[in-house]
């Protein structure tokens, strides 16, 4: 084998690792609700959600993101998305963690608890219509 392919296969072999690699540190959420098929801002019912706690779902779009139930008739949304370096955050019930490098957040407020995450999560304006939690237009 010459020289050139022996680099052009180790350069392929780097690519092909990086590749498998690039997804690895941005886990995807488990468990998500998808929105209805009927209405692409419907999350789904608010009594999926234990109160005081929070799930993952599905936003419009397809990006993830964190439906809570602050109190019995109220529900909060944030994205997914950690403001470190953008992995996926895992709910675990009234907090959130990032298993990339350890930030939490408060899974009914969005705000950081741990770091280094430096800023909350943005929230999405949700309302409770008919018992649905629906993202805002």
């Amino acid at each position: 084998m010459s020289r050139r392919t022996a680099l052009l296969a180790g350069a392929g072999a780097g690519a092909a690792a990086l590749a498998a690699c690039s997804g690895s540190n941005k886990p995807s959420h488990s468990g998500p609700t998808s929105a209805k098929a009927g209405n692409e801002g419907d999350l789904g019912p608010l009594s999926a959600v234990p109160v005081g706690q929070a799930k993952a779902v599905t936003l419009p779009g397809g990006k993830p993101g964190i439906l809570a139930r602050p109190t019995a008739t109220t529900a909060a949304c944030f994205s997914a998305i950690c403001t470190h370096l953008g992995c996926t955050v895992q709910a675990d019930g009234s907090k959130l963690n990032c298993p990339c490098h350890g930030s939490q957040y408060d899974a009914l407020t969005g705000k950081v608890l741990r770091g280094p995450a430096p800023d909350p999560l943005p929230s999405i304006a949700v309302t409770v219509t008919d018992g649905n939690v629906v993202v805002k237009a």
